[in-house]
This record gives structure tokens, sequence and C-alpha cells, in this order.
């Protein structure tokens, strides 16, 4: 199954394996901006606006558990967190927790934690003078190499690319 909709932000691809897979049109446009883009997906503009909860779901959280489970995220997203942790949080065991939570967010803790940690990240990148290393261990990466394996996964620039891209955004 192949589908393309040019109007649209999210196209959805076979894998040939049976299932789905959700490709943004940024990477299928070569990079190209479309009509009200702030850059590339995950990028910080836009990460804080997909981690708003879709209340009232089925099978979600609660508006009280999905506000009461972000706010603990927010605080202690830089420390090693558990499963069992968060889902105490809202009174549920793991399982149901992972299900309900990444109907309401739209994606599962740990990738929610993952872009807590990488957006905190790149606002230390851009504000201070920190090394990368202390950078990494401060936002909750167990090593600089893991930081920078997810920076250049998620947000396609290493560390330092972003530092610099920070940097000569600022001097213009």
């Amino acid at each position: 199954m192949r589908a393309r909709f040019d109007q649209s932000r999210i196209v959805f691809q076979g894998n040939g394996e049976g299932g789905l897979r959700l490709k943004f049109i940024w990477e299928i446009s070569g990079g190209r901006k479309m009509p009200g883009d702030d850059g590339p997906p995950g990028s910080v503009s836009g990460a804080t606006s997909a981690r708003q909860p879709l209340l009232n779901v089925k099978g979600g959280l609660s508006v009280r558990s999905a506000r009461k489970v972000q706010e603990f995220l927010n605080e202690n997203f830089s420390r090693k967190l558990a499963l069992a942790e968060m889902a105490e949080v809202c009174g549920f065991s793991s399982y149901h927790f992972v299900r309900a939570f990444s109907k309401t967010f739209g994606m599962p803790p740990h990738q929610y934690v993952l872009d807590l940690r990488l957006d905190f990240a790149e606002k230390l990148l851009a504000d201070s003078r920190m090394t990368i290393a202390d950078i990494a261990h401060v936002s909750g990466f167990s090593s600089q190499s893991h930081f920078t394996t997810m920076m250049k996964k998620y947000r396609q620039m290493t560390p330092m690319q972003a530092r610099v891209a920070k940097f000569k955004a600022k001097v213009r």
C-alpha cells in the first residue's frame, strides 16, 4: 500500500511486511518547505505541539492522569525513569499505562522522554558554554556517545552541528 497526498504533512507507506510506516512530507519533498512549515519534524519549535495530549481518547489517559504524568515527566526527564514509576503516577499497571499513554500522546513513553531530553539539550547547546559531555549528562543521556547517536537519529544533526547552527543564528 502506497498513498501519497500533496497537501498532507504525513504519508502512510506499506513497509512490505503488512505494517504501515509514517513518513513526513519533509523527507519526501527533499527538504522543501511547505506553507506553515517551521522546519523538519522534531525541530524544537514544532516538538512541543506534537507532545500535546489528545484528550478524551477512548482507551487513553484521563485529562487528570495525562496532566499528572506530563508534569511528572517534565520534572524528572533528566534522571533514569522506570516504566513502573511512570505508571504509578496514574495508578496503572505498566502494560496498561504504555497503551493508554501511547493513545493519548501519540508516542510511547520512552519516545516522549527522549524528545524532552533532546529539546532540553538543544536549548543548552544554544545558550551555554557547557561541554557536550556535560550537556549529555545533565539532559539524562547515559553518555556523550548516546546523546550524539540520538541527536543524529532524531534531529538529523550532531550536537556540534546544532551548536554551530544556533550560534550562527544568534550572530545574524
